[in-house]
């Protein structure tokens, strides 16, 4: 991928987006992928690992959105996103909400703080995307409420803070 010239506008257009998400950022006035969207989005979408280093606010949840929606509407399996606290939990929540209806799938968000039952029942709707905090997964794991043998893409954001916890 070439580096970026501050002065040359790119489009998601050339990421290899689908359709269906090219419609969803035109309708959310997002033309301009920030330089995080740009360099990952083309590497996660071929389901290669990767990290990703950019500051708040430019864009690192729809960096691992859109590839992670398009290779689960390809595939079977399931999403897990791990990140550090309920707050960001319920941020990234939010980016995905307003994409995977256009793909038919769901979400669930696993936190500490919330309620146990209202999280059971939401995993029971095979949710094909998982946003959990850790200590809510592992309760979750330790009462077999969830498995995870069916998930296929793994994001930690933040991951400096997450391997700290």
């Amino acid at each position: 991928m070439p580096l970026l010239n501050n002065n040359t506008k790119h489009s998601f257009y050339e990421l290899g987006v689908a359709p269906k998400v090219l419609e969803i950022l035109d309708r959310l006035k997002f033309k301009v992928p920030t330089p995080i969207q740009y360099k990952a989005i083309p590497i996660a979408a071929e389901g290669k690992d990767m990290i990703g280093i950019a500051q708040t606010g430019t864009g690192k949840t729809l960096a691992f959105a859109i590839p992670m929606i398009q290779q689960l509407a390809q595939k079977s399996g399931r999403g897990l996103i791990l990140v550090p606290t309920r707050e960001l939990a319920l941020q990234v929540n939010e980016v995905f909400q307003k994409f995977v209806h256009a793909f038919n799938m769901r979400t669930a968000v696993l936190i500490g703080g919330a309620s146990l039952i209202a999280q059971i029942i939401e995993l029971r709707k095979n949710p094909r995307i998982i946003i959990a905090t850790p200590g809510r997964l592992i309760d979750l794991l330790d009462r077999q409420n969830i498995r995870l043998d069916d998930a296929t893409i793994l994001v930690l954001d933040e991951a400096d803070r997450m391997l700290d916890m």
